[in-house]
Protein backbone atom coordinates (compact mmCIF):
# COMPACT_ATOMS: atom_id res chain seq x y z
CA UNK A 1 0.00 0.00 0.00
CA UNK A 2 1.34 3.67 -0.91
CA UNK A 3 2.10 6.02 1.59
CA UNK A 4 -0.70 8.91 1.12
CA UNK A 5 1.91 11.31 2.26
CA UNK A 6 0.87 15.02 3.30
CA UNK A 7 -2.04 16.24 1.18
CA UNK A 8 -3.94 19.18 0.11
CA UNK A 9 -7.21 18.41 1.63
CA UNK A 10 -9.32 21.06 -0.25
CA UNK A 11 -11.88 19.37 -2.98
CA UNK A 12 -10.89 19.22 -6.64
CA UNK A 13 -13.45 21.85 -7.82
CA UNK A 14 -13.58 22.44 -11.57
CA UNK A 15 -14.59 26.52 -13.19
CA UNK A 16 -17.89 25.20 -13.07
CA UNK A 17 -18.40 24.91 -9.58
CA UNK A 18 -18.50 21.21 -9.35
CA UNK A 19 -17.29 19.03 -7.68
CA UNK A 20 -15.02 16.01 -9.09
CA UNK A 21 -15.29 13.21 -6.78
CA UNK A 22 -15.68 10.14 -9.17
CA UNK A 23 -12.43 9.08 -11.39
CA UNK A 24 -13.01 6.69 -14.15
CA UNK A 25 -9.76 4.48 -14.64
CA UNK A 26 -8.94 2.38 -17.67
CA UNK A 27 -6.27 0.09 -16.86
CA UNK A 28 -5.53 -1.71 -20.66
CA UNK A 29 -6.88 -0.48 -24.25
CA UNK A 30 -7.08 -4.14 -24.54
CA UNK A 31 -9.83 -6.87 -24.74
CA UNK A 32 -11.24 -10.22 -25.23
CA UNK A 33 -14.18 -9.11 -27.15
CA UNK A 34 -13.96 -6.37 -30.01
CA UNK A 35 -17.78 -5.04 -30.07
CA UNK A 36 -18.55 -3.21 -33.24
CA UNK A 37 -19.66 0.30 -31.39
CA UNK A 38 -16.06 0.55 -29.25
CA UNK A 39 -13.27 -0.98 -31.65
CA UNK A 40 -12.50 -1.91 -35.32
CA UNK A 41 -11.80 -5.85 -35.85
CA UNK A 42 -8.38 -5.70 -36.27
CA UNK A 43 -7.01 -3.57 -33.43
CA UNK A 44 -3.39 -2.15 -32.93
CA UNK A 45 -3.37 -2.21 -29.37
CA UNK A 46 -0.46 0.01 -27.12
CA UNK A 47 2.71 -1.61 -26.39
CA UNK A 48 3.37 -2.82 -23.08
CA UNK A 49 6.00 0.14 -22.38
CA UNK A 50 3.57 2.65 -23.00
CA UNK A 51 1.02 1.24 -20.42
CA UNK A 52 1.61 2.87 -16.57
CA UNK A 53 2.39 -0.21 -14.07
CA UNK A 54 -0.13 -1.12 -11.58
CA UNK A 55 2.11 0.60 -8.95
CA UNK A 56 1.86 3.89 -10.99
CA UNK A 57 -1.87 3.28 -11.35
CA UNK A 58 -2.14 2.70 -7.43
CA UNK A 59 -0.41 6.29 -7.00
CA UNK A 60 -2.25 8.52 -9.03
CA UNK A 61 -5.79 7.07 -7.70
CA UNK A 62 -4.49 7.76 -4.02
CA UNK A 63 -3.71 11.27 -5.43
CA UNK A 64 -7.49 11.27 -6.45
CA UNK A 65 -8.67 9.55 -3.26
CA UNK A 66 -6.37 12.39 -1.38
CA UNK A 67 -8.21 15.03 -3.02
CA UNK A 68 -11.58 14.12 -2.17
CA UNK A 69 -12.48 11.16 -4.80
CA UNK A 70 -15.17 9.13 -3.08
CA UNK A 71 -15.63 6.64 -6.29
CA UNK A 72 -12.85 4.57 -8.30
CA UNK A 73 -14.53 2.78 -11.17
CA UNK A 74 -11.91 0.66 -13.02
CA UNK A 75 -12.52 -0.06 -16.71
CA UNK A 76 -10.51 -0.99 -20.02
CA UNK A 77 -10.65 -2.21 -22.59
CA UNK A 78 -11.37 -5.25 -20.23
CA UNK A 79 -10.14 -4.51 -17.04
CA UNK A 80 -10.04 -8.03 -15.91
CA UNK A 81 -7.70 -9.51 -18.62
CA UNK A 82 -4.39 -6.80 -17.02
CA UNK A 83 -1.67 -9.05 -15.72
CA UNK A 84 -2.20 -9.09 -11.56
CA UNK A 85 -5.01 -6.99 -11.51
CA UNK A 86 -5.83 -8.41 -8.07
CA UNK A 87 -2.56 -6.64 -6.59
CA UNK A 88 -3.82 -3.17 -7.55
CA UNK A 89 -7.80 -4.12 -6.41
CA UNK A 90 -6.73 -5.10 -3.29
CA UNK A 91 -4.24 -1.90 -2.76
CA UNK A 92 -7.41 0.75 -3.57
CA UNK A 93 -10.19 -1.75 -1.80
CA UNK A 94 -8.03 -1.47 1.42
CA UNK A 95 -8.97 2.26 1.16
CA UNK A 96 -12.44 2.17 1.56
CA UNK A 97 -13.42 3.63 4.13
CA UNK A 98 -10.37 5.47 4.34
CA UNK A 99 -11.32 8.55 1.98
CA UNK A 100 -12.75 5.82 -0.76
CA UNK A 101 -16.36 5.05 -0.34
CA UNK A 102 -16.80 2.76 -3.40
CA UNK A 103 -14.61 0.73 -5.70
CA UNK A 104 -15.92 -0.46 -8.50
CA UNK A 105 -15.66 -2.03 -11.87
CA UNK A 106 -17.05 -2.46 -15.63
CA UNK A 107 -16.36 -5.52 -17.36
CA UNK A 108 -17.68 -7.43 -20.50
CA UNK A 109 -18.18 -10.54 -18.18
CA UNK A 110 -16.00 -12.88 -19.72
CA UNK A 111 -13.36 -13.44 -16.62
CA UNK A 112 -15.92 -13.16 -13.81
CA UNK A 113 -16.11 -16.84 -12.96
CA UNK A 114 -12.64 -16.40 -11.95
CA UNK A 115 -12.30 -13.50 -10.42
CA UNK A 116 -15.79 -12.73 -8.43
CA UNK A 117 -14.96 -14.06 -4.87
CA UNK A 118 -11.43 -12.12 -4.80
CA UNK A 119 -13.28 -9.49 -6.33
CA UNK A 120 -16.13 -9.24 -3.03
CA UNK A 121 -13.00 -10.23 -0.84
CA UNK A 122 -11.40 -6.73 -2.03
CA UNK A 123 -13.91 -4.72 -1.33
CA UNK A 124 -15.78 -4.40 -4.45
CA UNK A 125 -19.43 -4.75 -3.64
CA UNK A 126 -20.85 -3.55 -7.18
CA UNK A 127 -20.04 -4.27 -10.97
CA UNK A 128 -21.73 -3.49 -14.50
CA UNK A 129 -21.62 -6.12 -16.65
CA UNK A 130 -22.22 -5.31 -20.47
CA UNK A 131 -24.61 -7.86 -22.66
CA UNK A 132 -26.39 -5.99 -25.97
CA UNK A 133 -28.26 -9.15 -26.55
CA UNK A 134 -29.76 -12.94 -25.07
CA UNK A 135 -29.43 -14.24 -28.51
CA UNK A 136 -26.30 -16.29 -28.40
CA UNK A 137 -25.63 -15.48 -32.33
CA UNK A 138 -26.26 -11.81 -32.30
CA UNK A 139 -23.75 -11.96 -29.18
CA UNK A 140 -20.89 -13.47 -31.35
CA UNK A 141 -22.07 -10.91 -34.39
CA UNK A 142 -22.09 -7.45 -32.13
CA UNK A 143 -18.80 -9.12 -29.99
CA UNK A 144 -17.06 -11.03 -32.67
CA UNK A 145 -15.07 -12.68 -30.29
CA UNK A 146 -17.78 -13.41 -27.48
CA UNK A 147 -19.68 -16.25 -25.75
CA UNK A 148 -22.92 -15.23 -24.09
CA UNK A 149 -23.01 -18.53 -22.38
CA UNK A 150 -19.36 -17.93 -20.54
CA UNK A 151 -20.31 -14.31 -19.61
CA UNK A 152 -23.82 -15.63 -18.51
CA UNK A 153 -21.56 -17.96 -16.47
CA UNK A 154 -19.92 -15.10 -14.78
CA UNK A 155 -23.17 -13.38 -14.07
CA UNK A 156 -24.05 -16.17 -11.93
CA UNK A 157 -20.90 -16.25 -10.44
CA UNK A 158 -20.99 -12.54 -9.24
CA UNK A 159 -24.13 -13.24 -8.06
CA UNK A 160 -23.35 -16.00 -6.15
CA UNK A 161 -20.30 -13.97 -4.24
CA UNK A 162 -22.57 -11.50 -3.15
CA UNK A 163 -21.72 -9.09 -5.99
CA UNK A 164 -24.68 -6.33 -7.39
CA UNK A 165 -24.41 -6.68 -10.85
CA UNK A 166 -26.16 -4.26 -12.99
CA UNK A 167 -26.34 -4.65 -16.69
CA UNK A 168 -25.68 -1.87 -19.36
CA UNK A 169 -26.90 -2.48 -23.00
CA UNK A 170 -25.77 -0.36 -25.76
CA UNK A 171 -29.12 0.35 -28.26
CA UNK A 172 -28.29 -0.54 -31.42
CA UNK A 173 -30.73 0.18 -34.38
CA UNK A 174 -31.51 -2.50 -36.13
CA UNK A 175 -30.16 -4.89 -33.95
CA UNK A 176 -31.06 -5.27 -30.62
CA UNK A 177 -33.82 -2.22 -30.37
CA UNK A 178 -36.54 -5.14 -30.56
CA UNK A 179 -35.07 -7.27 -27.78
CA UNK A 180 -34.42 -4.41 -25.00
CA UNK A 181 -38.22 -5.06 -23.43
CA UNK A 182 -37.20 -8.91 -22.72
CA UNK A 183 -34.24 -8.16 -21.96
CA UNK A 184 -35.02 -5.97 -19.10
CA UNK A 185 -37.64 -8.22 -17.88
CA UNK A 186 -34.89 -10.51 -17.79
CA UNK A 187 -32.86 -9.17 -15.83
CA UNK A 188 -35.18 -7.42 -12.99
CA UNK A 189 -36.24 -11.23 -12.94
CA UNK A 190 -32.88 -12.17 -12.21
CA UNK A 191 -32.24 -9.59 -9.51
CA UNK A 192 -30.21 -7.03 -11.85
CA UNK A 193 -30.93 -3.49 -12.58
CA UNK A 194 -30.43 -2.25 -16.20
CA UNK A 195 -29.60 0.55 -17.86
CA UNK A 196 -29.57 1.33 -21.74
CA UNK A 197 -26.72 3.63 -23.47
CA UNK A 198 -26.89 5.35 -26.45
CA UNK A 199 -24.10 4.42 -28.83
CA UNK A 200 -20.97 7.03 -28.83
CA UNK A 201 -18.61 8.83 -31.82
CA UNK A 202 -15.50 7.52 -31.05
CA UNK A 203 -12.91 6.51 -32.65
CA UNK A 204 -12.84 4.43 -35.98
CA UNK A 205 -15.01 1.40 -36.43
CA UNK A 206 -15.51 -0.47 -38.60
CA UNK A 207 -19.49 -0.01 -38.92
CA UNK A 208 -21.28 2.89 -40.02
CA UNK A 209 -22.40 5.12 -36.96
CA UNK A 210 -25.12 6.18 -38.46
CA UNK A 211 -26.62 2.82 -38.93
CA UNK A 212 -26.17 1.83 -35.41
CA UNK A 213 -27.33 5.10 -33.91
CA UNK A 214 -30.41 4.86 -32.22
CA UNK A 215 -32.08 7.71 -29.51
CA UNK A 216 -33.19 6.49 -26.27
CA UNK A 217 -36.05 8.84 -26.47
CA UNK A 218 -37.04 6.67 -29.05
CA UNK A 219 -36.52 3.22 -27.08
CA UNK A 220 -38.04 5.25 -24.00
CA UNK A 221 -41.53 5.50 -26.19
CA UNK A 222 -41.62 2.09 -27.00
CA UNK A 223 -41.14 1.15 -23.47
CA UNK A 224 -43.73 2.74 -22.54
CA UNK A 225 -45.91 0.74 -24.84
CA UNK A 226 -45.28 -2.12 -22.68
CA UNK A 227 -44.14 -0.83 -19.37
CA UNK A 228 -45.23 1.72 -16.78
CA UNK A 229 -42.08 3.70 -15.96
CA UNK A 230 -41.96 6.30 -12.91
CA UNK A 231 -39.44 8.66 -12.65
CA UNK A 232 -36.39 7.97 -9.61
CA UNK A 233 -34.31 9.84 -7.81
CA UNK A 234 -31.90 7.10 -7.32
CA UNK A 235 -28.69 7.64 -8.21
CA UNK A 236 -25.09 6.11 -8.30
CA UNK A 237 -22.93 9.16 -8.57
CA UNK A 238 -22.85 8.17 -12.81
CA UNK A 239 -24.77 9.93 -15.33
CA UNK A 240 -27.75 7.41 -15.59
CA UNK A 241 -31.20 9.22 -15.16
CA UNK A 242 -33.40 6.05 -13.24
CA UNK A 243 -37.27 5.22 -13.51
CA UNK A 244 -38.68 1.83 -12.12
CA UNK A 245 -40.79 -0.39 -14.13
CA UNK A 246 -43.99 -0.70 -12.06
CA UNK A 247 -44.51 -4.30 -13.74
CA UNK A 248 -41.36 -5.73 -12.89
CA UNK A 249 -40.25 -3.62 -9.81
CA UNK A 250 -36.85 -3.11 -10.75
CA UNK A 251 -34.56 -0.36 -11.97
CA UNK A 252 -33.95 0.91 -15.54
CA UNK A 253 -31.54 3.52 -16.37
CA UNK A 254 -31.11 5.71 -19.33
CA UNK A 255 -27.59 7.37 -20.13
CA UNK A 256 -27.92 9.81 -23.11
CA UNK A 257 -24.70 11.42 -24.36
CA UNK A 258 -26.64 12.48 -27.56
CA UNK A 259 -30.34 13.13 -26.92
CA UNK A 260 -29.88 14.67 -23.58
CA UNK A 261 -26.12 15.05 -22.05
CA UNK A 262 -25.39 14.77 -18.39
CA UNK A 263 -22.91 17.79 -18.95
CA UNK A 264 -24.21 19.83 -16.22
CA UNK A 265 -23.97 17.33 -13.06
CA UNK A 266 -20.65 16.15 -14.69
CA UNK A 267 -18.74 14.81 -11.35
CA UNK A 268 -15.94 12.63 -13.30
CA UNK A 269 -12.99 12.56 -15.11
CA UNK A 270 -10.72 9.77 -16.82
CA UNK A 271 -7.69 8.49 -16.51
CA UNK A 272 -6.11 5.97 -19.37
CA UNK A 273 -3.66 3.18 -18.95
CA UNK A 274 -1.40 5.49 -20.33
CA UNK A 275 -1.68 8.20 -17.76
CA UNK A 276 -3.32 11.09 -19.46
CA UNK A 277 -6.34 12.38 -17.72
CA UNK A 278 -9.09 13.11 -19.78
CA UNK A 279 -11.63 16.23 -17.92
CA UNK A 280 -14.55 15.52 -20.29
CA UNK A 281 -15.37 11.97 -22.43
CA UNK A 282 -16.43 14.01 -25.65
CA UNK A 283 -13.28 16.38 -25.85
CA UNK A 284 -9.74 15.65 -26.50
CA UNK A 285 -8.09 18.31 -23.64
CA UNK A 286 -6.42 16.00 -21.53
CA UNK A 287 -2.88 16.37 -19.06
CA UNK A 288 -0.13 14.08 -19.11
CA UNK A 289 0.31 12.85 -15.29
CA UNK A 290 2.40 9.96 -16.73
CA UNK A 291 5.09 12.43 -17.33
CA UNK A 292 4.45 14.46 -13.61
CA UNK A 293 5.66 10.95 -12.40
CA UNK A 294 7.99 10.00 -14.70
CA UNK A 295 9.50 13.48 -13.24
CA UNK A 296 9.57 12.24 -9.44
CA UNK A 297 6.41 13.94 -8.75
CA UNK A 298 5.17 12.85 -5.58
CA UNK A 299 2.69 14.14 -3.21
CA UNK A 300 1.59 17.63 -3.41
CA UNK A 301 3.19 18.11 -6.27
CA UNK A 302 1.66 15.58 -8.30
CA UNK A 303 -1.80 16.66 -6.45
CA UNK A 304 -1.05 20.24 -7.66
CA UNK A 305 -0.48 18.75 -11.24
CA UNK A 306 -4.22 17.41 -10.71
CA UNK A 307 -5.58 20.28 -9.42
CA UNK A 308 -4.42 22.16 -12.62
CA UNK A 309 -5.57 19.64 -14.99
CA UNK A 310 -9.16 19.62 -13.25
CA UNK A 311 -8.86 23.97 -13.63
CA UNK A 312 -9.46 23.12 -17.45
CA UNK A 313 -12.45 21.08 -17.37
CA UNK A 314 -14.64 22.43 -20.03
CA UNK A 315 -18.13 22.88 -19.25
CA UNK A 316 -19.49 19.92 -21.72
CA UNK A 317 -18.95 17.88 -24.57
CA UNK A 318 -21.50 18.22 -28.02
CA UNK A 319 -21.62 15.05 -29.75
CA UNK A 320 -23.70 14.36 -32.85
CA UNK A 321 -24.28 11.40 -35.15
CA UNK A 322 -25.95 11.85 -38.43
CA UNK A 323 -25.35 11.52 -42.43
CA UNK A 324 -23.52 15.22 -42.56
CA UNK A 325 -21.14 13.75 -39.33
CA UNK A 326 -20.36 10.54 -39.61
CA UNK A 327 -16.69 10.55 -38.03
CA UNK A 328 -16.31 10.45 -34.51
CA UNK A 329 -16.19 13.44 -31.72
CA UNK A 330 -13.08 12.34 -30.71
CA UNK A 331 -10.27 10.38 -32.28
CA UNK A 332 -9.26 7.99 -29.39
CA UNK A 333 -11.92 4.44 -29.27
CA UNK A 334 -13.84 4.21 -26.06
CA UNK A 335 -11.67 1.52 -25.37
CA UNK A 336 -9.13 4.08 -24.27
CA UNK A 337 -11.61 5.42 -21.45
CA UNK A 338 -13.52 2.73 -21.02
CA UNK A 339 -16.59 4.86 -22.28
Amino acid sequence: MLDSQKSNIAPLIDPFGRAISYLRVSLTDRCDFRCVYCMAENMTFLPKKDVLSLEEIEALCTSFINLGTKKIRLTGGEPLVRKNVLNLIKALGSRIGNGLDELTLTTNGSQLSRFSDQLYDYGVRRVNVSIDTLNPELFKKITRWGDLEKVLGGLKSATKAGLKCKINAVALKGVNEDELGNMIAWAHKEGHDFTVIETMPMGEITEDRTDQYLPLSMVRSKLKEKYTLTESEYKTGGPARYVKIEETGGRLGFITPLTHNFCESCNRVRLTCTGMLYMCLGQDDSADLRKELLQGKTGIELEDAIREAISRKPKGHDFEISRRSTGPAVKRHMSVTGG
